[in-house]
């Protein structure tokens, strides 16, 4: 019977921490890969999955058991520490949650996303603003070398790299230098001198305005880039809002965000941009998610749910996956995430920009 006849089962390995201090995150994949399956609604696909616990050991025994067991492919781990000991098993495919690369690292494709696609949908943004002088900010840490190696990909026009310290108080140092805040302020200082002078309504009416702001004069650039996150973030958005630098006149684009809600109630820029996943649809999934499992998942789970349909994808289309070479298709994809492609042992994710107003997320039109 073709019940037994193996060519027709889809085997997929999950390597995720089912142990160890990220245990609660493991079980969210899992649980996120239910839910693909309940959507695809096909009996021939099974699912295996395994522990990744939180050392190397776990990872190679894991690994050993799925090429015991005939398991080829695998979603999973969830970021990038063993990749030498993925490379080991080089006739296993492993599709990562990490975004540490665009590029196959050998045997591994990195579903998360990229620094490479976020950049290309930051340069179309900002050539569509007619933004002319780019200044990219991003800490000097150790994904510093990383940071420039994707700048290196992509060729934005008039840029201006700066690379700045973790340490705050270095910081503020810095991005006075950046904004020339110093002269700025005293430039405000004079002008105001001069302007208490006089007695003429118009002065006073400028005299009342400039005792709001802390420098006069604009910054030498008219857009700034911002590859950080969490409180990194946060530092530097205070420090521009310090430095007096304006979103009317700069546009400030960070990275990918993942819509963090503390951005929203924290941040003292109340308008920048970010480009993104898909937010309607990580909505949906969100939802769908508490309803089956009653909590709100961590987002990066709807990458295994993706990683789930794109195995599923290239199995109805009969493409035999014995090679990570054979992830490359020419079509487009279209994820939870949004659409994506893989091609030349690249995945390039089409991100939308969002910006924060009035404390909602909204979708700009790229």
């Amino acid at each position: 019977s073709t019940e037994n006849n193996s060519e027709n089962i889809l085997k997929i390995g999950i390597l995720a921490p089912f142990s160890g201090e990220f245990k609660f995150l493991g079980e969210t994949i899992l649980y996120s890969v239910n839910l693909a399956l309940h959507d695809i609604n096909d009996d021939s696909i099974k699912i295996y999955p395994k522990d990744s616990g939180s050392n190397k050991e776990r990872i190679i025994k894991s690994c050993e058991e799925f090429r015991d067991e005939g398991i080829k492919i695998i979603i999973g781990p969830i970021d990038s520490t063993y990749i030498k000991e993925l490379n080991n098993f080089n006739d296993l495919i492993f599709l990562s949650l990490s975004n540490i690369d665009s590029n196959f690292k050998s045997n591994v494709i990195m579903m998360g996303v990229n620094l490479e696609s976020q950049l290309i949908a930051i340069k179309k943004f900002i050539e569509k603003n007619k933004k002319k002088k780019t200044v990219i900010l991003y800490p000097n840490n150790d994904y510093a070398r990383y940071v420039e190696k994707n700048l290196n990909l992509i060729n934005f026009k008039n840029k201006r790299l700066f690379k700045y310290s973790e340490d705050p108080k270095k910081l503020t140092n810095q991005i006075e230098k950046l904004t020339n805040y110093k002269q700025r302020k005293i430039n405000l200082e004079s002008r105001i001198k001069k302007l208490e002078k006089s007695d003429l309504n118009e002065d006073l009416k400028e005299l009342n305005n400039l005792k709001q702001k802390h420098t006069i004069g604009k910054v030498n650039f008219d857009s700034i880039i911002i590859i950080d996150f969490g409180s990194g973030i946060k530092s530097i958005l205070t420090s521009l809002a310090y430095t007096d630098v304006l979103e009317k006149d700069v546009l400030i684009i960070a990275a990918n965000q993942w819509f963090d809600d503390s951005i929203l109630s924290e941040s003292s820029v109340k308008n920048f941009y970010f480009p993104s996943i898909d937010l309607n649809n990580l909505k949906k999934y969100r939802k769908k998610f508490y309803d089956f499992y009653g909590y709100k998942p961590n987002d990066i789970t709807i990458l295994s749910y993706d990683s789930i349909g794109l195995i599923y994808y290239l199995w109805k289309k009969d493409i035999k996956i014995n090679n990570i070479r054979d992830f490359n298709i020419k079509s487009e994809i279209k994820g939870k995430i949004g659409k994506f492609t893989i091609l030349e042992n690249k995945i390039i994710q089409k991100l939308n920009i969002y910006n924060l107003n009035n404390n909602t997320f909204v979708k700009s039109n790229l």
